[in-house]
């Protein structure tokens, strides 16, 4: 899978804990690739480097057997050691010029954003050498999983949509210039929400970390995806 396809062509990116309370972090990585997510992202502040770069040894080989990808978020150098095809960062985290410097055009780079003007940043920054790769619009609602984070609502998931489909307008791109995610909170629930509101792409947490079976809970979120877009 090349850089070029990715992440066009992902529409459901999880990110998920180490899940020491459950023990079974290679068993449910590998449960989610196969329910069709695209990309698994661990974030678990908790973790010393070590022990994060252990995970993500296992998120590696899940991801490799199933032919998908995974993340590495906040620190760059644990992506440049790990050797992670994707790298996600926050607005207060490295710049991404600094951090394409330090990763090269080969990574993957996404960013966390929070109102349009970020959004507006974030596709200014998508062309060139030291662009980014996509970003995220959220929290849509509010989420245990970023306290103290208000909820931007649907609509910033509108005027992301919007604000792309104008950049890709002079290009005749209707696709847009730059892949984009909806986050925070995102479930089966509400899903059909935030594709009305214009979003394609979806990240999510809890709707599959916590479910029973992820690899099911990952196949329903793709078919609402898909019944929401038609």
């Amino acid at each position: 899978m090349s850089q070029d396809a990715v992440p066009t062509t992902a529409r459901l990116y999880l990110c998920t804990d180490s899940r020491q309370d459950r023990g079974d972090f290679a068993d449910f990585v590998d449960a989610a690739f196969a329910g069709g997510v695209d990309i698994i992202q661990l974030r678990d502040k908790s973790l010393e480097a070590a022990e994060e770069l252990e995970l993500l040894d296992v998120l590696r080989q899940a991801a490799e057997r199933h032919g998908k990808l995974w993340a590495v978020n906040d620190r760059a150098d644990v992506a440049s050691f790990s050797g992670a095809p994707v790298f996600h960062i926050g607005q207060k985290d490295i710049p991404h010029g600094a951090a394409r410097d330090f990763l090269g055009r080969d990574t993957v780079i996404g960013l966390s954003t929070h109102s349009p003007e970020q959004v507006d940043a974030a596709i200014a920054a998508a062309p060139g050498l030291h662009g980014l790769d996509y970003f995220c619009v959220g929290p849509v609602w509010a989420t245990p999983t970023k306290p103290g984070r208000a909820a931007v609502g649907l609509e910033l998931v509108r005027y992301a949509a919007d604000a792309v489909r104008r950049a890709a307008a002079p290009a005749g791109d209707p696709a847009g210039v730059v892949p984009w995610f909806a986050i925070g909170g995102v479930d089966l629930g509400n899903v059909e929400q935030v594709v009305a509101a214009g979003a394609r792409r979806i990240v999510v947490v809890r709707a599959i970390t916590e479910a029973d079976d992820p690899a099911h809970a990952a196949k329903s979120l793709l078919a609402a995806l898909d019944a929401a877009g038609n």
